[in-house]
Order: structure tokens, then sequence, then C-alpha cells
């Protein structure tokens, strides 16, 4: 019971690693490998993600470029990338494939706002429901005399901090990503 606290902070560590790669997938004007990477690219008899089959570069800030280390991927891999519905633009030559991140319009920085919260508000739900689980625990161990009152609430405050630092970082996560689609980098 004394490690709760400890516990807490491990499930929110694993929440905060979803949500923060949750909202790095978020398109906005930067371009990023980490846009394309989890793409599954037909390769050898099956689903392969585009990282395991090609290098993935960042040259400037709106264009990503994808060097197949066999060329004779390239069609699978425009496939992959025009199934996506990412909305980049596509060019192929015979040993790279360019994507170019289009300009965000201000309706499209407002859908992408909206989803921002969504995924934020959803990670804050988590953590609440992680804090409601632990603090149910506690209640169930001071009412089968495991601990002290004393010492519930000692591990109430433990478990309290570690929520209050989760939302802290998620804070910040959301005021930088609402930068970066802003342009206000």
């Amino acid at each position: 019971m004394q490690d709760l606290p400890n516990k807490v902070k491990k499930e929110l560590e694993l929440l905060f690693a979803h949500v923060t790669k949750e909202v790095s997938l978020l398109h906005v004007s930067r371009a990023t490998p980490a846009l394309v990477e989890h793409l599954l690219v037909a390769a050898y008899g099956g689903k392969m993600p585009l990282v395991q089959v090609a290098s993935i570069a960042t040259p400037d800030a709106r264009t990503i470029l994808v060097q197949p280390w066999d060329t004779a991927l390239i069609p699978e891999i425009q496939k992959a990338v025009q199934n996506s519905n990412l909305g980049m633009g596509l060019s192929v030559d015979e040993k790279f494939v360019r994507l170019t991140m289009p300009q965000l319009s201000e309706e499209r920085r407002r859908e992408i706002t909206k989803v921002l919260g969504r995924k934020i508000e959803e990670a804050r739900i988590n953590a609440r429901k992680v804090r409601d689980s632990a603090m149910k625990e506690l209640e169930g161990a001071e009412k089968a005399k495991s601990i002290s009152q004393d010492e519930k609430f000692r591990l109430k405050d433990g478990v309290q901090k570690v929520i209050d630092e989760y939302n802290e970082n998620v804070h910040n996560l959301e005021e930088k990503k609402e930068r970066e689609i802003s342009g206000n980098i």
C-alpha cells in the first residue's frame, strides 16, 4: 500500500506517453517523420510500418523525404500514403517519395485544435479514473484496517501530488501543441 503513489505514477507515465504520441500525430504545418512512420506498407508478403522499410527525413519544415531501402517498394509506399488521407502533396521519382505539407487554413487549424482538445480531455478523464481507482483502494484498505486513517490521508496526498504533476504535464503539452497549430512556435 505504501507504494501506491509510485504505482499511480507508473500508470500515469504510460498514459502520458500515449497522449504525447497521439498529439504528435496531429497534422500541423511542420513536417515530422512521426506523421508517416506508422503507415503500413505492403512489403515482402506482409504489412510493415514505413519506418521499417525506408529512411524518413525532413529536409525542411514542410517536406518529408522517404527513401526506401528497396526501390521496388516505391509504388507500395505511394499507395500507403494515398490511402492514409493525410492530405499531403506527393511526388515520386526513381529513388524517393517526397511528401509536401500544405499550408493550414484557419478553418483547418480550428478543426485540429478541437481534436487536440478532445485528446487532452480524454487524457484528463483517464487520469481521473486512475485517481478514483487509487482512492477506492485506499478506502478499502482503511475499512479492512490494514492502514490507519492518518496513513490513508498521507497516501491520498501523495497520489494527488502525482495527479497534479501529470495534469501540469498534460497542460504544458496542450499549450505547446496549440502554439504549434497556430504557427507561433
